[in-house]
């Protein structure tokens, strides 16, 4: 780095540079962690609307309720009569009442049970608190949270059972009329729902703050309650916005929803406290941090790789410029030359120093390289040469003293030497089953009346391209390992099909099998990418060979045959 910045122009651009991504790189961070804020406070919007959703839809079903059982009422002339002895009376004139006028051949009909029944199932009502007053007094029925009821007669209209107060809850207030003349009011009945009972159901929400605010300022805190709290959701109420967000000095704020009741005359303030919503998503703040941070790391290496490489190639030009002037055309590094004007004139000038070093060198030098060449050219061709006029002439000899088998073993290794010499690296599959047979039939000879051959490989097969030569050590490997000179059936089948996805290959013979433990050294050593020296050389050659040309498309199996011997199966996918 410190050649470039000696340089003035380029320690300019670097600075600029460095300048430019630091601002742009904060610049991102913010606006992605407000993004990121956006996103978080609307969830917590979405939470908040079904909360309060949720609320109304209780109110709407305490209130169908409420209004089903007046229906109820209305329609039961038992009913009504019983509601009746109970409005007004103590519980002795109620129940005295109850028994006079009852008749013998009915069933009581109970007021009190019915509505706990219908309004209270279970304990699980919203519906606490049930009062039926006159124009001065109440009774009232309550049920605890496990639904069991207690009772209070006569009491005061303005007795601190019936104030109303958002802490206790919302009071639905239903006219009592008399059945016969429906102009006249009898009584009040008055529904108490729980704010306990009713609010309680949004508790699984994931709210910061939540709190209900009564029109008299009254506040009932549902979620997160603290010392602090109560004051901010009073502070949101009387904001006069339906949201916003509070200062609560220096950098803390709150952000704040408001929903209006329609049911019942009461707001529904939510609180979100943005500092512990950083904190709750620290770890998704960290992690966009980091990546811009890396993003700016990676764009200041970028700049300052291509920098110093542009201040390099301009200490290029000049040491080129030098080297022409002292008379130097000696060969220099090669340059990995930039798609800019440095570039250019950099790839120039070293071009121009190859050339003259090229016309000064004399002709003798490439003449001494072009006899060279032909001198190996010669040589490549005596060799092979050499050795099938060797192997015909030990073939005349055998064939002189009648050892017909000897001759023609000797003419199938010339044979197979030839193919191996001549045939291209990449041939079709009967081309190297030929070479195969070529090979298995001089073992034959050598093993007479104790080895046989078979190969049974489908026409399917015979055009499919592979590498030359792989499947003699396939073979070769039987001869090494699994051959038994004092068996006299010793015996390897070659058989070739097509499925639908893949060409299969499989070499089986009846010679000794392999120990479980060799089994698996030599299974972990086929595919192993390990350069170390393995017992396995052919196999692992093999491998190698057929994986590089097929790609994924190739897969090798090897195993024990149940009955004797080893098989392995060659597969290759089609294209």
């Amino acid at each position: 780095m410190g050649s470039f910045l000696q340089i003035k122009i380029y320690r300019g651009k670097f600075i600029a540079y460095t300048v430019f991504v630091v601002t742009l790189g904060l610049a991102l961070g913010i606006l992605t962690c407000a993004i990121l804020l956006y996103q978080w406070i609307e969830n917590a919007r979405t939470e908040a609307v079904s909360a309060f959703a949720r609320i109304e839809n209780e109110l709407q079903y305490d209130a169908d309720r409420i209004e089903a059982y007046m229906q109820r009422i209305y329609s039961n002339n038992r009913l009504m009569t019983d509601a009746r002895y109970f409005l007004g009376n103590s519980a002795e004139g109620y129940l005295t009442n109850r028994l006079k006028n009852s008749q013998f051949n009915e069933p009581l009909v109970s007021f009190p049970d019915d509505m706990k029944a219908f309004l209270y199932s279970s304990g699980q009502g919203d519906i606490t608190q049930i009062s039926l007053h006159t124009a001065s007094r109440g009774n009232a029925v309550r049920f605890d949270s496990s639904g069991n009821d207690s009772f209070a007669f006569r009491l005061p209209n303005t007795d601190e059972t019936f104030r109303e107060t958002i802490q206790k809850g919302f009071v639905y207030r239903k006219k009592l009329s008399d059945p016969n003349q429906i102009s006249r009011q009898i009584g009040e009945f008055r529904f108490l729902i729980s704010s306990e009972q009713l609010f309680k159901k949004i508790n699984s929400y994931k709210l910061n703050t939540a709190a209900a605010v009564s029109a008299s300022g009254e506040v009932y805190m549902i979620l997160g309650g603290n010392r602090h709290a109560g004051k901010l959701v009073l502070q949101a109420a009387d904001d006069g916005r339906t949201s916003g967000y509070l200062s609560l000095g220096g950098l803390k704020s709150t952000y704040f929803m408001i929903f209006s009741s329609t049911k019942f005359d009461f707001r529904f303030v939510v609180l979100v406290d943005l500092p512990m919503l950083m904190r709750q998503n620290t770890g998704i703040i960290a992690a966009v941090l980091f990546i811009i941070l890396m993003a700016m790391i990676s764009v200041l290496l970028i700049i300052v790789y291509n920098l110093r490489d542009d201040a390099r190639f301009l200490q290029r030009i000049i040491y080129s410029i030098k080297r022409v002037k002292t008379a130097d055309f000696t060969s220099n590094s090669p340059a990995r030359y930039r798609r800019n004007e440095y570039g250019m004139i950099a790839r120039e000038l070293d071009d121009m120093v190859l050339q003259l070093d090229k016309h000064i060198r004399t002709e003798y030098l490439l003449k001494l390289k072009q006899q060279e060449t032909e001198m190996k050219a010669l040589q490549h061709q005596i060799n092979p040469h050499f050795l099938y006029n060797t192997l015909e002439a030990i073939r005349s000899t055998a064939l002189v003293n009648r050892d017909v088998d000897t001759a023609d073993a000797i003419a199938t290794l010339g044979a197979l030497y030839r193919d191996i010499v001549k045939k291209e690296n990449i041939i079709s599959i009967i081309s190297e089953l030929e070479l195969l047979q070529k090979y298995l039939k001089i073992m034959e000879l050598k093993y007479p009346g104790r080895f046989y051959y078979q190969l049974n490989v489908d026409e399917a097969l015979w055009n499919v391209s592979t590498v030359k030569f792989w499947m003699q050590p396939l073979a070769e490997n039987f001869f090494v390992h699994g051959f038994d000179p004092g068996n006299e059936f010793n015996l390897l089948v070659v058989n070739g099909w097509e499925t639908d996805q893949r060409f299969v290959l499989e070499f089986v013979d009846n010679g000794k099998g392999i120990s479980r433990e060799r089994l698996d050294e030599v299974r972990v050593n086929l595919s192993s990418r390990d350069d170390a020296p393995v017992r396995s050389i052919g196999l692992r050659n093999v491998y190698t060979r057929l994986h590089f040309f097929y790609g994924e498309g190739f897969s090798m199996e090897i195993g024990n045959n149940e009955e004797a011997g080893v098989k392995i199966t060659v597969m290759i996918a089609k294209e």
